[in-house]
């Protein structure tokens, strides 16, 4: 987990991009009325120029600035590898990198830290962006807050999930959601801006042989040792459940305490978004 700030830098003009998944449309959101509102973005764009994880940079950056509110965005990525700063660190880096090309991936450098991680159209991307005066204070509680959010979701689906790390997993970490202590289902990373926290994470949905096949080869690059066995998906306990299901029921965990309404990525925002993104590709 980075807990590092970056310099904002004055935003250029950006173009329109189109995003991958953008499912607005399909969610009825709780519009009970709450003291806290959080805006949701629920589109993702392809990551191949670092794109993706430059907005999330930029918002980052502009909730910690106070010109965007409590964000939170959900959406079906592109097929990304994402790397930690550690794994930049590693002797066999390039050549980790080159595998994950060579597998139709795009190698990114995410914004929390943590070790590399998959996602691809069979998975759910979270990024939840808040304000906060003093970041360092309440990083455990925003991790838990996120992995509730995540428990929740799941069992209102009917699958029964816990938080913790298990032997062997990839990317390990506390506060990883896994089944049964067997199989980890999602990761999630912080990183902290001046006034605002970042949690974000990928929660594998299906595909699960994707994402071991993906990781064999780049953690040995990387030197990693871990067990294969620990990778997993909701659709190996439960088969049926979509993307789609996934995220709605994300949502709607996330309005039992928080009024939701849906925001546009405005121009300024993803001028940053772009003149961050170079810093996310290896």
């Amino acid at each position: 987990m980075s807990r590092t700030a970056d310099a904002n830098d004055d935003p250029g003009t950006a173009p329109s991009v189109p995003p991958i998944g953008d499912y607005r449309r399909s969610y009825s959101y709780d519009h009970r009325v709450h003291d806290r509102s959080i805006s949701v973005i629920s589109a993702g764009f392809d990551d191949e120029s670092g794109l993706d994880t430059g907005l999330s940079h930029a918002l980052l950056d502009s909730v910690s600035d106070g010109e965007l509110p409590e964000t939170f965005r959900v959406y079906v990525p592109s097929r990304v590898v994402a790397f930690g700063k550690h794994d930049r660190l590693a002797a066999g880096f390039d050549r980790a990198v080159q595998i994950v090309r060579n597998h139709g991936y795009a190698p990114v450098v995410r914004l929390p830290g943590g070790r590399a991680a998959v996602f691809h159209e069979q998975t759910v991307a979270l990024s939840w962006t808040i304000p906060t005066p003093d970041p360092v204070r309440g990083i455990r509680n925003r991790f838990e807050a996120a992995t509730t959010v995540v428990k929740r979701a799941l069992s209102r689906l009917g699958v029964a999930s816990d938080v913790g790390e298990i032997p062997g997993e990839y990317c390990p970490g506390e506060f990883s959601v896994h089944h049964a202590n067997r199989i980890k289902l999602a990761g999630l990373g912080q990183r902290l801006g001046r006034s605002a926290a970042h949690v974000g994470g990928v929660l594998v949905v299906g595909g699960s042989d994707a994402v071991r096949d993906i990781l064999v080869p780049t953690y040995k690059a990387l030197g990693i040792e871990w067990n294969p066995e620990t990778v997993g998906a909701v659709q190996d306990i439960a088969t049926g459940i979509t993307v789609e299901a996934v995220v709605e029921s994300i949502l709607e965990t996330v309005a039992e305490t928080a009024s939701l309404y849906e925001a546009p990525i405005d121009d300024r925002t993803l001028a940053r978004a772009r003149e961050r993104a170079p810093l996310h590709v290896p």
